[in-house]
């Protein structure tokens, strides 16, 4: 692609963009510094940014110099940093300013695994410590025909089976696991996504921005790779409260989001238009019926295609205008999208397509495709490569080269997944009369938040049940904002506390004294601070009685059923949002 635009930021209130020969010019000298400072194949390079260019450049040249590279949350607190460097046996991290440095730089003290650190701006590389620290611009130095040299000869020798990244994911047991994710994988849902966009939309001038965490596996293959994949440029949004103004600014073609961006989106145009008077109302709402009809039926009413072309006219381009007016696609996915949110952007004129996934598969299995007929109950065919079948219990499982080649240093739980040469999604559901997939349930615990972030709830209710004052918890969040907590305090701590104030011992009763909910609380938050931004606990309701066997809200083996109690108290528990 040469000279042509291929990364943008925002540098000094303008929007600035470095071409694909100085991307790869840059790649190339870091790899070959990545390798002068002692990384060798196989080596684990852990990466801890927001999203910018210096992320992009970075992942390339840790491929390039046959390392792995290992994303981390920016969110990430000192306990899971070291979790992921001991996990993960990183030799060198690279970091994008000092307050991320912070925690992780306590990581490496504590673990002392990393030897190297890079970093991007802020940090004064003349600090000594267990590590040795460069600069960007240390980075960057060299030969650049040389480096061009040797980076071409050992990625010639690099395999679509070989490892590409490990990207950390929440299990079942609460820790959590590294995905190892094969290039093919990564190539694999590259070329699925490109032929979408090919036969259903056309590629041409093709602009991504770039806005979910690249740690994430969705961003770092659909928001990453598939613009490189298509010859797309990559814009970087400065962050949530600028990303309207980013949108409109940029004038994408393609943005890969999560349902909870769509969400507000579609509450801030609906008071927008609300606004506007009588007529936009009413073209709103005919507009809303007309694409429900089509959800529903598979196309539109003669009756309605005459108002479908006056809301050509009037309320969409208004619409496509706020989102840049060259919105191809827009395309959801790390959660359920719900598809009265997806009725509604498709009724304002944007094309709305909900993919679905899990790191394991690349991530991205299937994809809605206006060819195939959009539905927003499902999740699209599956794509290109990907073979998937319904086992007899109603879990979906998933072959092709998408699939992880397993858990990074854990062959049981890799065993576990990909039994019989199947991935094991967790997710129940069928495939409908058109092929595509829908999903009705899921069977493994593990809680997706409305931005797509998984959480481990096992490992919240452990660490909850660690404080004296908690006997019991349940942890919920599926499809929410934050977590919330049904909590059953423990009976002993509660007659302590009860004598101490001089308070006749009723646990029922307790419950209703502030003084008694805030020092529940206070061990909530004490917990709170071990946890990341999407795990900590924001609110909690008191359960009516300890979960028992007797009450059928534990099994046999004591571990909590999540159904019984939900169905018990889901109420309460909605009420907390």
């Amino acid at each position: 692609m040469g000279d042509a635009p291929f990364l943008g930021f925002k540098h000094d209130g303008a929007w600035q963009t470095i071409s694909w020969a100085e991307v790869a010019r840059r790649v190339c000298l870091m790899a070959e510094n990545l390798r002068a400072i002692g990384l060798r194949d196989g080596d684990r390079v852990v990466i801890v940014s927001e999203n910018r260019p210096e992320w992009c450049i970075s992942d390339l040249a840790i491929m390039a110099a046959g390392c792995i590279t290992t994303p981390a949350y920016t969110t990430n607190t000192e306990r899971d940093h070291s979790h992921i460097l001991d996990d993960s046996g990183a030799s060198a991290v690279i970091v994008s300013n000092a307050k991320l440095a912070k925690p992780l730089f306590a990581a490496i003290m504590a673990t002392g695994k990393v030897s190297h650190v890079v970093v991007m701006e802020g940090v004064s590389t003349a600090q000594s410590g267990s590590f040795d620290l460069y600069g960007w611009d240390a980075m960057m130095a060299g030969d650049t025909a040389a480096a061009r040299a040797a980076v071409e000869a050992r990625i010639a020798n690099i395999k679509r089976p070989d490892t590409a990244c490990i990207i950390y994911t929440s299990g079942t047991s609460g820790a959590p696991r590294g995905v190892m994710q094969p290039h093919a994988a990564i190539l694999c849902n590259v070329e699925g996504a490109a032929e979408i966009l090919t036969e259903d939309f056309g590629i041409k001038d093709e602009r991504f921005l770039s806005f979910l965490p690249l740690s994430h596996a969705y961003e770092h293959s659909g928001g990453q790779f598939l613009p490189i994949g298509v010859g797309a440029e990559i814009y970087y949004s400065e962050g949530l409260e600028k990303l309207a103004s980013n949108i409109e600014e940029t004038r994408p073609t393609i943005m890969v989001v999560v349902p909870r961006l769509f969400e507000v989106l579609r509450t801030r145009i609906m008071k927008q238009i609300e606004k506007e008077g009588k007529i936009a109302n009413y073209l709103m709402s005919r507009a809303l019926a007309i694409t429900a009809h089509e959800s529903e039926h598979g196309s539109k009413r003669l009756i309605d295609r005459p108002m479908d072309l006056i809301l050509e006219k009037t309320l969409r381009p208004k619409i496509r205008a706020k989102f840049g007016g060259r919105m191809k696609a827009m395309v959801s996915g790390g959660a359920p999208l719900n598809p009265e949110v997806g009725n509604f952007f498709e009724a304002m004129g944007l094309t709305m397509l909900q993919g679905y996934g899990q790191t394991e598969s690349g991530p991205v299995l299937s994809c809605n495709r206006p060819k195939v007929g959009l539905k927003m109950d499902t999740v699209g065919p599956p794509m290109r490569g990907v073979e998937v079948k319904i086992a007899e219990d109603g879990e979906i499982l998933v072959r092709g080269e998408l699939v992880m080649t397993g858990y990074w240093q854990r062959p049981e739980d890799t065993e576990r997944t990909l039994a019989g040469g199947w991935l094991h999604t967790g997710d129940v559901g069928h495939l409908d009369e058109k092929g595509r997939i829908k999903i009705t349930d899921r069977k493994k615990d593990i809680i997706v938040n409305d931005k797509g972030d998984n959480v481990a709830p096992q490992k919240l209710e452990g660490m909850l049940t660690l404080q004296p004052e908690i006997s019991q918890a349940m942890i919920v969040g599926d499809k929410k904002p934050y977590m919330v907590a049904l909590i059953v305090p423990d009976a002993e701590w509660a007659l302590g506390w009860a004598r101490e104030n001089d308070i006749p011992f009723d646990l029922k009763a307790l419950q209703d004294l502030p003084a008694f909910r805030s020092a529940i609380k206070a061990a909530i938050e004490r917990t709170n601070g071990d946890l990341s931004v999407i795990e900590k606990v924001r609110k909690f309701e008191f359960a009516d009685e300890p979960f028992s066997v007797d009450n059928d809200q534990m099994t046999p083996t004591m571990k909590i059923r999540r159904s019984f109690i939900k169905e018990a108290y889901g109420e309460r528990l909605e009420a907390l949002y």
